[in-house]
């Protein structure tokens, strides 16, 4: 599917907004597993799976010969791939899933990476998918196959009083399938066993004095074979498994939040990206990402705690404004300088017969894969340049849940036309149809990015955007005097379309305003 995105990316250059950060070199320190690939996985030899339900037979045999025939092992779950010939087959399978990956689970690893593409399927079609089902899993109208049949005694209700040491059978059947190499050294013991468990952390230079904080929400996966689990870190990034393990595991970020938004995209169509931590052992792994650890890495990180910083922010007790919709897409573009809130995923711009006809065959795709936010940093290497342009396109983001999809598109074709109009200006000269609705988002937008920016590093409002010909300075004039963030939003609906719409909406909501809002009005 990679061969698509070339217009569309094109298409995302066009709806884009501007920044005009500086850019500053970066001499990369790899922290845990000392390197961290994004490329393609190079599978190594296929192994043999030591959670079959006859390897684990055996080696129950093998430990107890005289108790294993009064012991009923059957199968708990299926190892199955499947082949989605659709997008919105792939969209099923991965809600019917919870650990889908796209290699098989039962090959060493000779170079690890995020993303793989088994060589039989065509590179523009979607590759097999991997997963761990249960017996009894009702499977969609989508081809799949039946891997292996497996028995995971944690999955197993009738171990809990049978007089079997699980962990020991478990461990014998590594053995015997030739896997004992992969055993934790740290667990030497038949009964060694421990939930793996840690902290992700992150470093902003200029904020928190400097020193780690929690990578907020973000998903932490392992598994050996097809043993997994994953859960989710708290607000200050420490996680624990509700498996056991004694083998050492792959460990892998994958960006698709607790709060329900996902960071993408990988080399294959996804719509969460993973970062793939490598192998350690089962009691878990630490981490601290800074500035100077693997680029996406970093970035990834710093978007998934700037959306889950908003969102949180959101409630009534907070910014008290409308948070972005759920189930946010979000598109970490490193080759590109600018940023969109283009809401794809949502609804908006396709809708418009301008980017339909345009994109032709493609509108397709955009329904399912496309963003909702495109975060483009090329020119931003810092937790709070990449911090500041994220809030921008999450305040558009907000703007767009008050307004809507019809508000939207006026918005985004008047970007659009703009652009091509006039040379890849992307927000045109202010006339026209749709400047009004350009003028009235990209206000709030560099408005409350200002805010934003300043509450969390100090200082005075920052001057940024304020040369636009829409002036956010209007914004936070009537933010030093007394109207704040969520009294000015709270006038934002889909009525407001202009500059004299907004100033009589503010007249009519704050009437004991009305002195200092004609002062601004008539100095802008």
């Amino acid at each position: 599917m990679r061969g698509k995105f070339t217009l569309v990316l094109l298409a995302l250059t066009m709806i884009s907004c501007s920044k005009d950060w500086t850019r500053t070199d970066q001499n990369l320190d790899y922290h845990y597993g000392r390197k961290i690939p994004h490329g393609k996985i190079v599978l190594g030899d296929r192994l043999e799976n030591p959670y079959t339900t006859e390897n684990i037979t055996k080696a129950l045999y093998s430990l107890y010969p005289t108790k294993a025939d009064r012991v009923d092992v059957k199968t708990t779950n299926l190892y199955v791939r499947f082949l989605p010939a659709t997008e919105e087959e792939f969209e099923t399978i991965s809600l019917l899933c919870q650990n889908l990956t796209d290699h098989p689970l039962d090959y060493d690893i000779a170079v690890e990476g995020d993303w793989y593409h088994d060589p039989s399927v065509p590179e523009e079609q979607l590759t097999w998918q991997y997963a761990v089902v249960s017996p009894d899993f009702e499977f969609p109208e989508v081809e799949y196959e039946i891997i292996d049949e497996c028995y995971i005694a944690e999955n197993d209700p009738g171990t809990r009083a049978d007089g079997i040491d699980w962990t020991a059978v478990e461990r014998q059947s590594y053995i015997l399938t030739g896997n004992q190499h992969r055993l934790s050294d740290i667990h030497t013991k038949a009964s060694g066993k421990v939930q793996p468990s840690g902290r992700i952390t992150i470093e902003d230079e200029e904020f928190n004095n400097g020193k780690p904080f929690g990578v907020a929400g973000v998903r932490v996966s392992c598994n050996s074979f097809v043993k997994f689990s994953h859960c989710y870190t708290d607000r200050d990034g420490y996680y624990q498994m509700d498996k056991s393990f004694a083998a050492d595991l792959r460990y892998r970020l994958v960006f698709k939040n607790e709060l329900g938004f996902s960071i993408g995209f990988n080399m294959v169509l996804v719509p969460a990206s993973v970062s793939t931590l490598g192998k350690s052992g089962p009691e878990g792994v630490d981490m601290t990402i800074t500035n100077d650890s693997d680029d996406k890495l970093f970035r990834r990180c710093v978007v998934n705690n700037t959306v889950y910083d908003y969102i949180s922010r959101c409630n009534i007790d907070d910014l008290d404004i409308a948070p972005p919709p759920s189930g946010l897409r979000i598109w970490i573009l490193q080759s590109m300088d600018i940023g969109s809130a283009v809401m794809l995923h949502h609804g908006a711009i396709l809708r418009s017969s301008l980017v339909k006809s345009f994109l032709g065959e493609y509108s397709r795709i955009l329904e399912f894969f496309l963003p909702d936010i495109t975060i483009g940093t090329e020119d931003s290497r810092t937790y709070k340049e990449i911090y500041s342009d994220t809030c921008h396109e999450l305040a558009h983001a907000s703007h767009f849940a008050q307004v809507g999809t019809s508000y939207w598109d006026k918005y985004i074709r008047y970007i659009v036309e703009s652009f091509v109009t006039a040379g890849g200006e992307v927000y045109g000269s202010g006339s026209g149809e749709g400047a009004g609705h350009c003028e009235v988002s990209e206000m709030w937008a560099w408005y409350l990015e200002s805010k934003l920016y300043k509450q969390r590093y100090g200082g005075p409002f920052p001057a940024i955007g304020t040369s636009w010909w829409f002036y956010p300075q209007i914004f936070r004039f009537m933010d030093e005097r007394g109207l704040d963030q969520a009294e000015i939003f709270s006038v934002l609906d889909e009525t407001v379309d202009s500059r004299m719409d907004l100033k009589n909406a503010l007249l009519l909501k704050h009437p004991d305003k009305r002195e200092m809002i004609d002062q601004v009005f008539s100095r802008y």
